[in-house]
């Protein structure tokens, strides 16, 4: 099973370090995502993350970084809901219900289909979907392995995903909150937790 990294809204200064280790271990993906930020900002980071890495970045927003860093791709939502004219390559969406999952799949490389679980970054915003409505819309080839799960995803719930029809999932608050972005120098305990979602994920 896939698994993606969303990246945390705001910028931190062990940021490069981070994810640059966490490629290192093996991170299929990182999903660039900083609303609201400049991009002089988001440029910064990707100027100080080895080239190697390029091809597994997916911007949000800012989507002319793709093109100038050799990103891997693109991703849509309700703040950037269609790419550019005359894109091409890789394009993926946010989904928030099933309805929107089913009318907005067809030409996407893949989407995210949230919160699949009660948030952990968002404790507020509850799990969106019974057992029973996943597995329906599986049968109903509504959910299949192009769709990634998020909200709530953590070393505990990935292992349901595969029963689910899901082919990955996008990890956020459970390996996050393992580091102060504002504090913080010792980022084994992340490590050390994303080889737990490796695992997890397999």
């Amino acid at each position: 099973m896939k698994l993606i990294l969303l990246s945390t809204p705001d910028f931190f200064v062990e940021e490069d370090t981070i994810l640059n280790a966490l490629f290192e271990e093996g991170l299929d993906m990182l999903h660039l995502r900083k609303p609201g930020a400049e991009p002089i900002y988001s440029e910064r980071l990707l100027t100080l993350l080895p080239e190697q890495w390029h091809s597994r970045i997916v911007v949000h927003e800012h989507f002319y970084l793709k093109e100038e860093f050799g990103l891997r791709g693109i991703h849509l939502n309700a703040a950037a809901p269609t790419p550019p004219a005359n894109y091409s390559g890789q394009v993926s969406r946010s989904c928030h219900n099933l309805e929107e999952l089913r009318n907005n799949r067809a030409g996407m490389d893949y989407v995210f289909l949230s919160p699949v679980f009660d948030s952990i970054s968002k404790p507020e915003r509850k799990a969106a979907y019974t057992p029973q409505q996943l597995h329906d819309a599986t049968r109903a080839g509504i959910i299949d392995k192009k769709v990634m799960a998020a909200g709530g995803i953590s070393s505990e719930t990935l292992p349901l995903l595969a029963d689910y029809g899901f082919g990955g999932a996008v990890v956020l608050g459970d390996l996050w909150h393992r580091f102060n972005i504002h504090s913080g120098l010792d980022y084994k305990e992340v490590i050390a937790h994303f080889r737990k979602l490796r695992k997890a994920a397999r």
